[in-house]
């Protein structure tokens, strides 16, 4: 199952900016209490006729200084063989009201002891609230025997006469070919020339557990020619170490240049590691060969650090402090300097969780001290406890 996002924003399936978990400090226009809990009401009453039911609903708010501030419904059902996930994204208006944008509906069942179906439908909603249906995502995932899988994943668009038509598919099917050892095979299908779905990418990942928990893995990503061969588009290396509290994950790709020779083109290396009791460190390094603002020589070069450091405050505030270096713009070869720097706080009591958001950028002229704040966003969520229902089968007549 997906979990919804941590944080503070996200994106759908269309690229729009979808936010979660925010709540705006100075209250205007939020979703009364009496409001959310009518909302649950009526998802409870709509469902009572089901057995072995849990229930939740969860209704947050993201704010900012502009109207594009959004509120987020959500409500999830669960019975014997099913889970219900319901999402409903409002904007706010130029009027200041909020206004239906977008509902997302995702239903799971268990068809049987190794078959799990998926649907996911994408409504939008047009200047009077109505709902279009604008995706369909159904998903198929079958467990077979020896570890194996398989899974088919079809995402559907209405055409013009609003019936749906496959746009894209994927396969996917996964070995264990030995203890340590696992492989899968994905082939990625769009529509042809004859608008029918063919071919268009194919993904070979080899994942490869050794000793000290080491993951190992490969992802070749092989591309048509245009003469109905496959050849090599891209491969990803990525190796994954566990010492003690501290692990590391190296990212190596390389792409193939114009006469067809492989060669790596970017690394990311990440470290993460506690500090004092209750203090998670974080720092990424980028490399690649494309320098921004300057002449690339084909070798590797340090183009970002990214460090965070998050501990619990003696008031019980979770902080999570983070820079981001970089070279200045225009002057690559004045090294990494601190660009922006970021403070989220957040605070938790019996009504939900408040976050607050500050990014500073440096100035134009350079100075470490005068730092300008870019966004403060305030994040509230009030989440309406599980509850089971049971419902008593009919008595006998």
């Amino acid at each position: 199952m997906d979990v919804p996002p941590k944080g503070i924003s996200g994106r759908d399936e269309h690229g729009r900016s979808v936010h979660a978990g925010r709540l705006g400090g100075n209250g205007h226009d939020r979703l009364s209490r009496a409001a959310r809990l009518s909302q649950f009401m009526l998802l409870a009453i709509g469902v009572c006729f089901c057995s072995n039911l849990a229930l939740w609903a969860q209704a947050t708010e993201s704010q900012t200084d502009s109207i594009n501030s959004t509120l987020t419904v959500e409500s999830h059902t669960q019975s014997d063989n099913s889970i219900s996930d319901k999402q409903s994204v409002q904007h706010r208006g130029s009027d200041g009201h909020f206004e239906p944008y977008q509902d997302i509906e995702k239903k799971t069942v268990q068809v049987d002891a190794t078959t799990v179906r998926t649907t996911t439908r994408t409504f939008d909603r047009d200047a009077d609230g109505a709902r279009t249906l604008v995706e369909v995502i159904e998903e198929e995932k079958r467990t077979l025997p020896g570890g194996e899988s398989n899974l088919v994943r079809t995402t559907s668009d209405p055409d013009v006469n609003g019936n749906l038509q496959p746009v894209r598919c994927q396969i996917e099917e996964t070995k264990q070919t030995s203890a340590n050892v696992e492989e899968t095979k994905t082939t990625v299908m769009l529509p042809g020339a004859d608008g029918g779905l063919v071919p268009a990418a194919k993904v070979q990942e080899r994942r490869e557990r050794g000793a000290n928990d080491t993951v190992a893995t490969q992802k070749t990503t092989l591309l048509p020619d245009g003469n109905g061969n496959w050849q090599v588009g891209e491969i990803r290396h990525t190796t994954t170490k566990q010492e003690g509290n501290n692990r590391s994950t190296e990212e190596r790709i390389s792409l193939p240049d114009s006469e067809g020779k492989l060669g790596e083109v970017s690394r990311t290396v990440t470290n993460e590691s506690e500090g004092a009791p209750g203090e998670i460190r974080d720092a990424v390094e980028t490399y690649s060969v494309a320098v921004p603002g300057a002449v690339g020589d084909g070798s590797l070069h340090l183009v970002g650090r990214a460090t965070s450091v998050q501990h619990t405050s003696s008031s019980g505030q979770q902080i999570t402090s983070q820079q981001v270096e970089q070279a200045p713009p225009g002057d690559p070869g004045s090294g990494l300097q601190v660009m922006i720097l970021t403070t989220d706080i957040m605070r938790t009591d019996p009504s939900g969780a408040q976050s607050t958001r500050t990014v500073r950028a440096r100035n134009a002229n350079g100075s470490y001290d005068s730092y300008g704040v870019v966004t403060v966003d305030t994040t509230k969520s009030d989440k309406i406890p599980a509850i089971q229902v049971q419902i008593a089968p009919d008595k006998p007549k």
